[in-house]
């Protein structure tokens, strides 16, 4: 038994996560290598390495010939009897190499060959790793600025944190812990290459289903998010659980989960609306905190127009046009947001009156043009808000 060989390849197994058949392979080929350094060709060689006591020798084929005139190839009847008797012309003899034999260039470069298969393992292993983590979010180190990119340590390798995928305003001291979402994972000679992002919307599913149990089982669903990284963020969840409120899973008792991913995201806020298959059930909710008077949505064209009390314009609309903006983003819908007032003056909403709870009991009804109504809302210009494509997250992912 080899126990030397044995144990270093025990040793690199453990220690570099490289399968032992890897590293015998590479001892293989090195051999081979090495003849073929040594003799001119190596196409007669044979390596023969036992897996369980590493055990190997190398053998070369030969055919027995009356005038020998490759030596490398062939061997004499004569010298062939001299190790069996039975041996006659045209048979294959099992000459046995001893790598003592080769020479020390042959042997460096027998050398070379197993450091770089190692190294190649290495690089492969590596890139399997991350390449299993890539749309997930994981922890990393903050290790230094390069230029205005940011290099995250992640544990056997670093990632890149680019400017464009950085929060705006957010700034890391070198060793601080943060979370990170793996955005790619690109395989390059030098190693992996891991792109990340703390901007991506899927950075805030992931979150969520590391803190709450419900979303993470697949209890409730995350139907859809809108995001403006380090300012707001609009989540749609859907619960397949009747006994399982959706949004107060995902809030938590006083708040504490949905705290832990605010905090997390450094006191971005994060409204949490039910999804519902009614698209102007599910367009009022998403613009909550802001009450709505009414909703009429098309499907088909996917638009919508929403009717708010006057003073509730401004807070539907939301700061710079934020809230109507995540709102059509998490939707889908192009939302055309007027007053009450404006509504009015418009000829878009002649049937009203002044009981909102009698208003809302009977356009709920008229499923025909998918009217509902709710009540209040500011004094601005209505504002159109459409949806912008590749906001909205794909929740099989």
């Amino acid at each position: 038994m080899n126990t030397e060989l044995l144990e270093a390849l025990n040793i690199l197994e453990h220690e570099k996560n490289i399968s032992k058949e890897t590293l015998l392979e590479a001892i293989e080929q090195s051999l081979l290598q090495a003849c073929k350094n040594h003799f001119g060709k190596a196409d007669n060689v044979k390596v023969h390495i036992n897996p369980e006591t590493c055990e190997f020798g190398v053998y070369a084929e030969k055919k027995v010939v009356e005038q020998v005139e490759d030596p490398v190839l062939e061997i004499s009847l004569s010298n062939a009897r001299m190790i069996d008797s039975t041996y006659n012309i045209d048979d294959i003899v099992n000459i046995k190499i001893e790598s003592k034999e080769f020479g020390r260039i042959a042997t460096q470069n027998a050398k070379n060959v197993i450091l770089q298969k190692i190294r190649e393992e290495e690089r492969k292993v590596l890139y399997n790793e991350y390449f299993q983590q890539e749309r997930d979010v994981i922890t990393g180190i903050v290790q230094r600025y390069l230029g205005r990119n940011i290099s995250i340590n992640l544990g056997k390798a670093d990632g890149i944190l680019n400017e464009n995928e950085q929060v705006k305003g957010e700034v890391f001291r070198p060793t601080e812990r943060i979370k990170v979402y793996v955005l790619e994972v690109k395989d390059s000679p030098k190693g992996p290459k891991i792109l990340v992002s703390r901007t991506h919307p899927e950075m805030v599913k992931r979150l969520f289903e590391s803190e709450v149990t419900e979303v993470k089982e697949g209890i409730v669903e995350i139907k859809s998010i809108a995001r403006e990284a380090g300012s707001r963020t609009k989540i749609s969840v859907w619960s397949n659980d009747p006994d399982v409120d959706a949004v107060g899973a995902c809030v938590g008792m006083n708040g504490s989960r949905v705290n832990t991913v605010v905090e997390e995201l450094r006191g971005e806020k994060i409204d949490i609306i039910n999804w519902d298959e009614n698209p102007a059930f599910l367009i009022e909710n998403a613009l909550s905190p802001a009450k709505v008077i009414s909703v009429m949505a098309d499907p088909d064209e996917r638009t919508a127009k929403v009717v708010v009390p006057d003073y509730q314009l401004s807070l539907a609309i939301g700061k710079e046009g934020q809230n109507a903006r995540l709102a059509a983003r998490l939707t889908g819908y192009k939302i055309d947001i007027k007053s009450e007032t404006q509504a009015r003056e418009a000829g878009d909403f002649d049937y009203f009156e002044d009981d909102y709870d009698e208003e809302y009991n009977e356009f709920s009804e008229n499923e025909e043009n998918d009217m509902l109504t709710v009540e209040e809302t500011d004094n601005i210009e209505g504002l159109e808000y459409e949806y912008e494509e590749g906001y909205e997250e794909d929740t099989d992912a």
